[in-house]
């Protein structure tokens, strides 16, 4: 089933795929299309962390909703879904709110965090994990009110702009004695919209398979 991926890319880079271990916190809007981009590129170890529930308003843009998973918990919905593309693929699925509580009963060997949460402080806590346990991590910005999916990009913290979300992250993480240099995905185009938080497909969609993207891209590119 991973024949174009081995064509492409070789099977030596492919086993890098196969054996990175990726936790993932949110399957939500960018979350589920990091998750499935993971599943579909050959990623076999996978955490899964949410606490939610689907609801009928997460139709438009996640991809792990449907008519029939409404009222299910999203991480149980999440692992049928990987067993239903790939019945070897090892998915841990934790239902659960991760706060500086309950992080550091996470595993410590995780080769890369995928941030796809939306709230401040568990983004805080995860870019410490990530800094003291030395795993890579990828944070999601607010993809939430823009239009133009083109003005997402790879960057780090302390370079972006125009994003509200961003710029109170920074000043958590400087606050706390963080490195800002964390990777992160972001949009340049700022909010359309003020006010209530709404969205398109297109920039979570983006972002989600941009973070799956640059990983992929660090475990082959060349030391």
């Amino acid at each position: 089933m991973y024949e174009r991926i081995i064509n492409l890319i070789g099977n030596e880079n492919f086993h890098k795929i196969n054996n990175a271990k990726i936790l993932l916190v949110g399957c939500g809007g960018v979350g589920s299309f990091a998750y499935i981009a993971l599943i579909r590129s050959g990623f076999l170890n996978i955490t899964v962390i949410d606490k939610d529930q689907v609801e009928l308003s997460n139709l438009n843009r996640q991809l792990i909703a449907n008519l029939n998973t409404i009222n299910m918990p999203k991480v149980e919905v999440a692992k049928k879904m990987a067993l239903e593309l790939n019945e070897n693929i090892k998915i841990k699925a934790i239902n659960a709110f991760l706060t500086k509580d309950n992080i550091n009963t996470l595993d410590k060997d995780y080769d890369y965090i995928i941030d796809a949460c939306d709230t401040l402080n568990t983004k805080l806590e995860l870019i410490r994990f990530a800094q003291i346990n030395k795993i890579k991590i990828i944070s999601a910005m607010g993809m939430g009110n823009r239009v133009d999916a083109s003005k997402i990009k790879i960057t780090t913290l302390d370079k972006t702009h125009n994003d509200p979300l961003a710029k109170v992250l920074r000043k958590l993480v400087k606050d706390n004695h963080l490195n800002s240099k964390v990777k992160v995905c972001f949009s340049e185009e700022g909010p359309f919209k003020k006010g209530e938080v709404n969205s398109l497909i297109t920039s979570p969609g983006i972002a989600g398979l941009l973070i799956v993207n640059e990983i992929i891209n660090d475990l082959i590119r060349p030391l």
